[in-house]
């Protein structure tokens, strides 16, 4: 993102030299990035900024780090917004972005690299607006039922937690990241419930089935009760991996793998982890649960968001068309 390679992309140059290189410490790139508490949320944005700084300076491998993002203006933010639309980047994935560019420049300035009204200035981008329905498709039963029954066939230490993972994913709607997060501590046996971690660090309960509670414990006769990671990766030996004396954490990505390996040998199509937690809300909603307890459940922040796995106003309106009937073909 160097001010002579900015306009090769049709950003406006930055107007000033942007000086000495930037010292690790005071990076808004990496300041921004050790502020973010998960380590997937860390892996998200770091790819988002460093998809910018490839954007604008037109080198493909560049990486948002030691770049001069406090040298950047209005005139360049909305330039570079302009650039993600006309890539046919669906809004969602030009928002994601937006809020990394928006974030770093807040980091720019808190580091005193920027003055108030150069980042205001800068930031001051509206998002793109849309109307999506969530992505995914809902898993039925018979499906999550299949992929058990593919756990259950494995007799190893991997099928016992593959199966208390996947019960632990269909009765909680956790995202990927959640469920890799969990650790021995947050699950309370006696009340079925799991302390779970989202996003921001906010932090919330879930609640097991007590089909799902079986597995969970299954698990843990083979996980033994020593502190450390819910859920951790075994080696092809059967071996638990180990960090710190305790079971090791897994990543979500692993969780996502997971799921895809026990869904192919069950013969079921592709599902993913969001796929769940879509399906769980959808069945909370469709059994009467009110919005705002289905909000806490899930740890959305806002109940628009969870209302948009409503499911029940789609077979309304399919319910409604039904009720017309297609004429039978007949000469006039």
């Amino acid at each position: 993102m160097t001010p002579d390679r900015v306009g090769t992309v049709s950003v406006p140059a930055v107007p000033v030299s942007p000086g000495p290189s930037i010292e690790p410490a005071r990076d808004p790139y990496r300041v921004y990035l050790d502020s973010l508490t998960s380590a997937e949320s860390r892996r998200t944005m770091r790819g988002c900024l460093d998809r910018l700084a490839a954007l604008v300076s037109g080198d493909e491998v560049s990486s948002g780090a030691g770049q001069p993002w406090h040298l950047l203006r209005y005139e360049h933010t909305v330039r570079i917004r302009a650039l993600m639309t006309e890539r046919d980047w669906s809004p969602s994935y030009v928002n994601k972005h937006l809020v990394a560019l928006r974030r770093v420049l807040r980091e720019a300035w808190r580091l005193g690299l920027m003055s108030a009204e150069e980042y205001q200035r800068a930031a001051d981008l509206p998002t793109v607006e849309h109307t999506r329905l969530p992505a995914g498709q809902h898993v039925p039963p018979e499906v999550v039922g299949a992929a058990l029954a593919a756990c259950d066939r494995d007799d190893s230490a991997a099928g016992v937690r593959d199966a208390a993972l996947l019960a632990t994913l269909y009765s909680t709607g956790c995202r990927r990241a959640e469920i890799s997060g969990l650790s021995l501590g947050d699950y309370d046996p006696g009340s079925r419930s799991l302390r779970v971690r989202g996003k921001r660090d906010k932090e919330r309960m879930v609640y097991l089935t007590t089909e799902a509670v079986v597995r969970m414990e299954r698990w843990l006769a083979v996980r033994g009760r020593s502190a450390g990671a819910m859920f951790c990766p075994i080696s092809r030996l059967g071996r638990l991996r180990t960090r710190d004396r305790g079971p090791a954490p897994m990543t979500g990505q692993a969780v996502a793998d997971i799921l895809a390996r026990r869904l192919a040998e069950a013969g079921a199509g592709a599902r993913t982890p969001h796929d769940f937690r879509r399906t769980f809300i959808g069945e909370l909603l469709d059994a009467g649960v009110d919005l705002a307890t289905a909000q806490a459940l899930v740890g959305h922040s806002s109940p628009a968001t969870t209302a948009r796995y409503d499911r029940r106003p789609e077979r309304r309106r399919r319910e409604a068309v039904d009720r017309i009937t297609l004429p039978a073909p007949r000469p006039l």
